[in-house]
């Protein structure tokens, strides 16, 4: 009884202590708030961004020296990264963003030798799904072969999977570590270790491949080491001593409460995985069309492009789970909020420059990419669509990270599977096939599930009570924490 009476204070204490912050920076001018929320905002969204460009990146590497074997391996590896490897992508980083909650609500709470026993937590629940994924893999030829893939494209992808499993095994440290160093804005180090790796995989691949001959072996040997160097860069760097205070070594209490995060990883999963299959959905609808092969090359064109940028709005999704979750676990309502607005504000300038930039290139974006004038023209129609994904990009992702950092991913999971599925694809369907509006059709009916999505995320986010949500963080991290000075759980609030 006196525990809870000492956790409750502590909890008010915090909150209070929240507010007196809150107060004393509504006293500073707006441009001076603004100023410190971009300097701590770009501190997590800089290197966030550059990471995610240079691990996309990667595959476009692959993909392209292996393209230069043969069509047959180009298509298989295409299918195999495509589908198996962005199956496994959405999982995994879904579940992996249930450690960006808690670390960070847990970081702004100072209870920072929390931070080790979550990361610790996460890499087992990541390790046992990774475990469900290899069948998959060894599975993949028989698998496409079923879902109508030709048998010698297929045959191929059966092989190319099997080099897969050890980057399955590579997205768990590297999705664990990220969300651990980011809830700290201590992710520049993730940064640095992706450039060097981005240069070590062209010249390995280079080697392996043209130089030495190896095919698709040598392929898919540097694609692997180019997963896992940076995993043992960042496994060195909290384990030598990066992050003294949250890392305090491996511990037997990782075991404990195992199931709140498996629940809070499953919704997670959850949610990403049906906002990350949505563009796969678009391609394989495309594919049922007339002039099927204009229409896919014409949307790869554009899906490559939007990919590219989608990594900034990744990395603002990234940022802004870690200010709301910290601000909240620090016990500031009003500093969440602000953090909100600037985030917001900030990727939406990026995204309309973007928006005008490609709204006016339209066809000359796809002389970059190909010599065909037919599928130039095509692109040429589909620019606009491009020009406004991208404007919704820059929002939609935002708030996405918002309800990450607030520990909303089951709300959000529903919203994600009425706006994208009952809506978007049905309409895009109607679209494409009835009306014949072709892919153009698919993409406007599933811009507008996106567009409905961001206009419930923005309800959401508006009528949120933060004090509330407060209050619903502190509860969390006094709930998962464990005592340092006896190694048990803290009673319930």
């Amino acid at each position: 009884m006196g525990e809870d009476i000492t956790d409750n204070l502590l909890i008010r204490e915090a909150s209070a202590q929240g507010n007196r912050v809150d107060d004393k920076d509504e006293d500073l001018p707006l441009k001076t708030r603004v100023w410190n929320e971009s300097k701590k905002l770009w501190v997590v969204a800089g290197p966030a961004i550059f990471t995610r460009v240079s691990t996309f990146g990667t595959n476009i590497v692959s993909q392209a020296f292996i393209g230069h074997i043969s069509s047959t391996e180009l298509a298989a590896f295409s299918l195999v990264f495509t589908v198996l490897v962005r199956f496994a992508n959405g999982l995994l980083l879904g579940m992996a963003s249930a450690l960006e909650t808690v670390c960070g609500q847990s970081y702004g709470a100072k209870q920072y030798h929390m931070l080790g026993v979550h990361l610790q937590r996460s890499w087992i629940v990541l390790f046992v799904s990774t475990l469900f994924l290899i069948p998959i893999c060894i599975f993949a030829t028989p698998i496409l072969e079923a879902l109508g893939q030709k048998d010698y494209i297929a045959e191929e992808a059966g092989y190319i999977s099997l080099w897969v499993i050890p980057v399955l095994f590579a997205f768990v440290l590297s999705f664990t570590c990220q969300m651990y160093l980011q809830s700290q804005s201590k992710n520049m180090i993730i940064a640095y270790v992706s450039a060097v790796t981005i240069g070590i995989h062209i010249l390995l691949s280079w080697l392996l491949t043209v130089k030495f001959k190896f095919g698709v072996a040598g392929a898919m040997v540097s694609t692997v080491i180019a997963y896992w160097l940076p995993n043992v860069c960042q496994l060195l760097f909290v384990l030598c001593g990066g992050c003294p205070e949250t890392w305090t070594g491996f511990s037997i209490l990782a075991f404990k409460d195992l199931w709140n995060v498996v629940k809070l990883s499953l919704s997670s999963g959850v949610m990403l995985c049906l906002e990350l299959w949505y563009n796969t959905i678009l391609v394989l609808l495309t594919g049922n069309m007339e002039d099927a092969e204009v229409s896919i090359d014409a949307l790869a064109i554009c899906l490559n492009i939007n990919g590219w940028e989608m990594m900034i709005a990744l990395g603002f999704l990234a940022t802004a789970s870690v200010r709301v979750s910290n601000e909240l676990g620090r016990g500031s309502a009003k500093a969440a909020k602000f953090s909100v607005v600037v985030i917001v504000l900030t990727s939406l300038s990026i995204g309309f420059v973007l928006f005008l930039i490609f709204l006016f290139l339209r066809e000359r974006l796809a002389y970059i990419f190909t010599t065909n004038e037919e599928v130039a023209k095509k692109v040429a129609e589909l620019s606009p669509l491009l020009a406004f994904s991208i404007l919704l990009n820059s929002v939609q992702p935002v708030l996405s990270g918002v309800a990450i950092g607030a520990g909303w991913q089951s709300i959000v999971a529903y919203v994600n599977i009425a706006c994208y599925y009952l809506i978007g694809i049905p309409v895009g369907a109607v679209l494409g096939f009835l009306l014949h509006l072709q892919v153009k059709g698919v993409w406007i009916g599933m811009l507008f599930g996106t567009f409905v999505q961001t206009i419930v995320l923005i309800i959401l986010t508006c009528k949120t009570d933060w004090e509330k949500q407060v209050t619903v963080a502190r509860n969390r991290v006094s709930k998962w924490n464990v005592r340092e000075d006896i190694g048990e759980p803290s009673p319930d609030t």
